[in-house]
């Protein structure tokens, strides 16, 4: 019998009482959704084959974005959709990283603080590539917010996804930038530096920002402005990885960053009289991989750092990307780059290696017979649940 593998589920319910109740209600939330995803405790389904009539039990997911089950499904439809709007360029990778400086008052204000690096981000790509110093077009990307490091601490930071040109402002020409190179990050990285730090000063100038703890100095006006003098002072980083070179790389890079959690849980390796050992990648030694040992406290303190305010959207559109006008505009990019849309089937088809071992995607073939397809004949409570379950097996897929 396969040996059962450690997940976050497992080292949520090692926690004891007394730590679970003093988290806030948001934070305790999804430890509760974690711990019962895919158990009785949240009903299920029966399945049954419909040739040999073999029978199982699929207990539902929790469906907590925080959870590292429950992303597979959301992440293929996301992820086909964007297949069909990529274009035939080349592709670019810009990091924007908020400064370490930041980090507490981003941790006390996740909603403003994180909406102003996405409008800072994204305010600095749009102007910088529209200058005709630069690039002189208007160009379209996406933002993926992630908010932590390889161990866990916290490290909010925007990956941008950019076509390598743009439209020019009449819309009759693509401007294509210079191949393996899209705009230069100093430039961009002190225009985002002045961009944020001037949202900021507006955000405690609107009263949206609150400071405790250590941070309770920042009330005065005068230490925060000698605060924001040293966020001055700071280097902010922009980093612009190695360009994809087109759809399918994209694709393969959105197939494992995309709909990501802290840590995944082919991360964690061992839980052990209250102690959790995982793995990272040290990138200061040419990311190798590592091994840290955590008490379960500290471990689950990180990890619950980077549950996001409830309805906070993580992934946003700009330039000729945006909602508003995508169809439109992607239609007028094509037409200049001589090229009509993708079929589902062509060179953008979306990657399924980086799928299929999550537990999230539902197996519909008969693991008795082979052939036939599982299909659900009825829905179960969880009492209807445990009750059944001593009649029909469960997958261990679907247990945790």
């Amino acid at each position: 019998m396969t040996e059962r593998k450690l997940e976050l589920a497992h080292i949520f319910r090692s926690l004891d009482a007394s730590f679970l109740n003093s988290l806030p209600a948001a934070q305790r939330r999804v430890v509760e959704d974690i711990t019962a995803c895919r158990t009785a405790a949240l009903g299920g389904h029966l399945k049954q084959c419909d040739q040999c009539g073999y029978c199982e039990i699929a207990y539902n997911s929790c469906r907590n974005r925080h959870c590292p089950k429950c992303q597979a499904a959301a992440r293929a439809e996301w992820m086909q959709a964007r297949a069909d709007e990529l274009l035939p360029v080349e592709y670019f990778h810009v990091v924007f990283t908020l400064p370490e400086h930041l980090s507490l008052l981003a941790l006390q204000n996740k909603r403003v603080i994180y909406d102003l690096l996405f409008r800072a981000t994204s305010e600095t790509l749009l102007e910088i590539a529209a200058d005709p110093k630069r690039l002189g077009a208007g160009i379209g990307f996406f933002c993926l917010l992630h908010t932590w490091g390889q161990t866990l601490q916290h490290h909010p930071h925007l990956h941008c996804v950019v076509p390598g040109g743009g439209l020019s402002a009449d819309h009759t020409q693509w401007i294509a930038c210079r191949k393996g190179f899209f705009l230069p990050v100093k430039v961009l990285s002190r225009l985002f530096r002045g961009k944020f730090i001037a949202y900021l000063s507006k955000a405690r100038q609107d009263n949206q920002l609150t400071y405790a703890g250590q941070l309770s100095r920042l009330a005065e006006v005068d230490e925060f402005n000698s605060w924001l003098r040293e966020l001055w002072q700071v280097e902010w980083v922009v980093y612009a990885k190695r360009p994809f070179g087109g759809p399918p790389q994209v694709l393969k890079y959105l197939a494992r960053y995309t709909h990501r959690v802290a840590i995944s849980n082919g991360r964690l390796l061992e839980l052990n009289d209250g102690r959790v050992t995982f793995s990272y990648k040290d990138y200061t030694a040419s990311s190798e991989i590592k091994t840290m040992t955590l008490e379960t406290q500290e471990f689950a303190r990180r990890f619950l750092l980077h549950v996001l305010p409830r309805g906070f959207v993580r992934v946003r559109y700009y330039g000729f990307l945006a909602n508003c006008c995508r169809t439109e505009k992607l239609a007028i990019c094509r037409r200049l780059l001589s090229e009509e849309k993708p079929e589902p089937a062509s060179g953008a088809a979306v990657p399924q290696d980086d799928l299929q071992h999550d537990s999230a995607i539902v197996r519909t073939i008969c693991p008795h017979c082979g052939n036939g397809k599982m299909n659900i004949i009825e829905k179960l409570s969880a009492e209807k649940c445990m009750e059944m379950s001593l009649i029909f097996p469960v997958p261990a897929t679907n247990t945790s």
